[in-house]
């Protein structure tokens, strides 16, 4: 039998674009190596899934530093409105959380996963799952449709290749896309992991000194060799056996990939800001402050309101501050150095977690070989990508599925456009 549109991935890009290209009218098959689809959407946001975010597009694109001025395009033809849209005229109800983020009222991923499985079918759209797609066909430099392990050849007016990146593993994310996209004369530019915990060979990281540690309200940035800021992201994180975690590390991380890469460095320093809103010198002045209100206490008591015991104890010591002298016999320039570490301890990195162990992939297809309007190659008719397969990458808060969605719909709807299908 020989479809319209062939989709190969089953995630959300995947899901999203059998919807889009049959409801313009397609018929659609959807092909999957695993024995169930959304596997990777039931998952997300922690098992809530949070289905997009509610920022203006300027935002929006501003929180997608994987090429995210490419994102323009595929959101005027499917944006996070829409996404919002689209999800509560399939009867889910959405709420909306801090920054912006949107997630299904009860909380459950399963239930969107559900909702879309029931509209592709109410729709006619067709699985095979449990099915390992080796190669993709091409005539006259036209998709044509794709080949099976088992040599069996099904053919389609259109293919869209949703296979995703290298992140989750066990979601079916493995690269299976790339080396089609090469076959097919498309660049794969690096691969690398994004949204990642950091890695860290310090001292303290290495003794535990500040394992399980968490901080809801710091700045974290990353420099370059000179020491000028590349980025900073502010929120909560948490320290580890092997480095650092958390939402502001996530983010951080591509960040610092990049640096050791383009500086050619072992290590890349970080800075850790503990009050965001407080330079160096005012919080001098707060320990000063303190020094007269409490000094006969012993610094560690005089100072046990400005952070946790274990944080305090071990930045007193960097300070060169005994935490048992009282608080009144240390010098203004020990308390200075102490304001310094609260506003801006720099400690070494080495490295993130592996790709597999990321959220998100950087790299993939060259998105100066899609046509972004509607996420065609620009080398073989017919074929599209859509999702975490192109070298486009975003932080996490709704983000990265927001692209995928968006992708994917357009690469659905305009499948069917090629496939010939008149509304």
């Amino acid at each position: 039998m020989k479809y319209n549109v062939i989709i190969v991935g089953g995630g959300p890009a995947g899901l999203m674009a059998s919807v889009a290209a049959a409801r313009h009218g397609a018929s659609v098959l959807i092909v999957d190596k695993g024995k169930k689809l959304g596997r990777k959407l039931a998952i997300s946001g922690g098992g809530r899934c949070n289905v997009t975010n509610r920022m203006d597009q300027k935002e929006l694109i501003a929180h997608i530093p994987g090429n995210g001025k490419f994102m323009y395009s595929p959101f005027s033809v499917f944006n996070n409105e829409d996404i919002i849209a689209f999800f509560e005229n399939l009867g889910i109800a959405l709420k909306e959380e801090d920054m912006g983020r949107m997630f299904p009222v009860n909380d459950k991923a399963v239930t969107v996963v559900r909702t879309l499985l029931n509209k592709m079918e109410e729709l006619g759209v067709e699985s095979c799952l449990n099915t390992k797609v080796t190669s993709l066909m091409f005539e006259n430099d036209k998709a044509a449709g794709i080949e099976l392990d088992n040599n069996e050849k099904i053919k389609a007016d259109a293919v869209i290749i949703a296979t995703g990146g290298m992140s989750v593993p066990h979601t079916g994310s493995t690269g299976d896309g790339y080396p089609w996209a090469e076959a097919a004369g498309h660049t794969i530019t690096e691969l690398y992991p994004t949204e990642v915990p950091i890695t860290s060979a310090e001292p303290f990281i290495k003794n535990k000194r500040l394992q399980g540690l968490s901080l809801s309200d710091a700045a974290l940035s990353v420099y370059n060799p000179k020491g000028k800021k590349i980025i900073t992201h502010r929120g909560g994180m948490v320290f580890t056996h092997f480095g650092i975690s958390g939402p502001i590390v996530l983010r951080c991380s591509q960040f610092v990939v990049k640096a050791l890469k383009k500086y050619k460095t072992k290590t890349v320093t970080m800075g850790l800001h503990l009050y965001p809103d407080t330079n160096q010198e005012a919080f001098f002045q707060q320990l000063v402050k303190y020094k007269n209100h409490d000094g006969v206490k012993a610094s560690k008591n005089a100072l046990k309101d400005i952070a946790a015991e274990r944080l305090l104890q071990f930045l007193l010591e960097k300070a060169k501050i005994n935490p048992s002298t009282p608080l009144q016999e240390i010098s203004n320039e020990r308390l200075r150095k102490l304001a310094a570490l609260f506003t801006d301890f720099h400690f070494e990195v080495n490295g993130t977690l592996s790709i597999e162990d990321a959220f998100v992939t950087g790299g993939g297809v060259s998105i100066k070989e899609i046509h972004p309007k509607r996420m065609e190659s620009k080398f073989k008719e017919g074929l599209y990508f859509c999702g975490e397969i192109l070298d486009i990458h975003a932080y996490t808060g709704g983000f990265n599925i927001t692209c995928a969605f968006s992708t994917g719909y357009t690469a659905g709807k305009s499948a069917a456009e090629t496939a010939g299908i008149k509304q």
